[in-house]
């Protein structure tokens, strides 16, 4: 049997292949890829890479033991003796913090943005809009508890979407209070669940005694139907009044911003150490869920790492569940360019010196050329099927002469430019 890519990963590949159904254009990834860095680095955000695998301690921590990420959808890569063991990462968060404390980046102005891009792994079941290797775009801020760098965060996500074409998103808003507010709402749900316990599944049993915040995350039906059945209160009816200042700011920036939010108490981050502000970005046309990605404030992460305390917020999207939503709205990717400059030369006496010429322009610009001799009609075929701009065709007179006789292919003028003068040419038009 032919060998086959994983179930739940998909093979990015070049334009122009003929088989793209269920792979990615590369050039589409790097299309949202280069968006989210002129909008984010423009914001001051700078670029942080970390290992693609970290320990699984450091994981538990900062995803949560009591999450299914951690409990049923991790990948093991390593595992030894007593120590936990390493696991591909399923998130970007609990890695770009844990680079934050190890290397002592709290010494950089603050607040310190962070983004990053790149894969993720989870072992979970496979639809539309849900792969077992996925990649994010990731923004972190650590070291600011204002409200206006909570809103300039859903900004951000919000103008990366937009840049990209993508109109018919929503940002769903919600509050989870400060760690007093959470304790109150933790015994409410038990107290309101604690009667009802048979009727939950064996996860939530579970949840109701460490965390009872997660039930209402459940995936299982029957506990969303008892969630409706109980009337069960918002995290927002519990919101402490320093938590409830803090969330009509943010709204009070986005409403200034211009930026479109729909309030859901629904929204919670049922984890220790997150923080009052916490949002999703929706889409109808994904799949499985409309959730395109989502933030919340983290301030007891660092903490809960072992490092001093810090305050944080941030939000990562899918690249590919993107990739769907721009294709549910008809979205146009730009048309990936060809190089500036073909060349080719007539007889296989003067291809080195093509070659050459080549190399000479690479300097300042894309420039490729053919590894044999062509006939002129075969190397301007070539050059259109490579999308160049300008091409060049070297015979004996040329290289005698020193010049190269560049056409434009989308106009047909030609123009004699000297070898010496090749790389000014191309660089006026880069």
């Amino acid at each position: 049997m032919a060998l086959q890519r994983p179930k739940g990963t998909q093979d990015h590949l070049p334009d122009g292949s003929p088989k793209l159904s269920r792979d990615v254009q590369a050039s589409a990834f790097a299309f949202v890829q280069d968006t989210a860095r002129r909008v984010l680095e423009r914001a001051g955000a700078q670029f942080i890479h970390t290992p693609l695998f970290e320990e699984a301690e450091l994981v538990k921590r900062g995803v949560g033991g009591s999450t299914d990420i951690v409990r049923k959808e991790m990948f093991t890569v390593y595992y030894f003796g007593d120590h936990g063991g390493y696991v591909l990462r399923p998130e970007g968060t609990a890695s770009i913090v844990r680079a934050y404390l190890q290397n002592g980046l709290k010494q950089l102005p603050a607040p310190l943005k962070l983004w990053t891009h790149g894969p993720m792994f989870r072992a979970e079941n496979v639809q539309k809009g849900r792969l077992r290797q996925f990649h994010q775009v990731d923004y972190e801020v650590l070291g600011s508890e204002g409200p206006l760098v909570d809103a300039e965060a859903i900004w951000l996500m919000w103008e990366v979407v937009r840049e990209l074409g993508l109109t018919g998103v929503r940002v769903k808003l919600g509050s989870i209070g400060d760690p007093e507010d959470r304790e109150a709402y933790n015994a409410y749900l038990r107290d309101l669940f604690t009667p009802h316990v048979e009727r939950l599944s064996d996860d939530s049993k579970d949840r109701l005694t460490r965390n009872p915040m997660r039930i209402l995350d459940s995936k299982s039906e029957g506990d969303q139907a008892l969630i409706r059945e109980l009337n069960v209160k918002p995290m927002l009816d519990f919101l402490g009044e320093e938590a409830r200042a803090h969330f009509e700011a943010v709204q009070r920036s986005l409403t200034a911003w211009d930026i479109p939010y729909d309030i859901d108490p629904s929204i919670v981050r049922g984890l220790d150490y997150y923080r009052r502000t916490a949002w999703e970005l929706h889409h109808e046309g994904v799949g499985a869920k409309s959730a395109l990605g989502g933030g919340g404030r983290y301030d007891g992460l660092a903490a809960q790492l072992g490092g001093p305390e810090v305050p944080g917020i941030g939000w990562a999207f899918g690249i590919e569940r993107l990739l769907l939503a721009l294709e549910a709205e008809g979205v146009a990717f730009p048309e990936p360019g060809g190089p500036l400059l073909f060349l080719a030369a007539m007889d296989e006496e003067n291809v080195g010196l093509a070659a050459r010429v080549a190399l000479q322009g690479r300097r300042v610009a894309r420039v490729e050329f053919a590894y044999r001799a062509l006939k002129p009609g075969n190397a301007f075929k070539e050059a259109d099927r490579r999308r160049a701009r300008y091409a060049a065709i070297i015979g004996s007179d040329e290289a005698a002469r020193g010049v190269l006789n560049l056409k434009n292919l989308a106009s047909g003028e030609q123009q004699e430019v000297a070898l010496a003068d090749l790389n000014t040419f191309l660089a006026e038009r880069v």
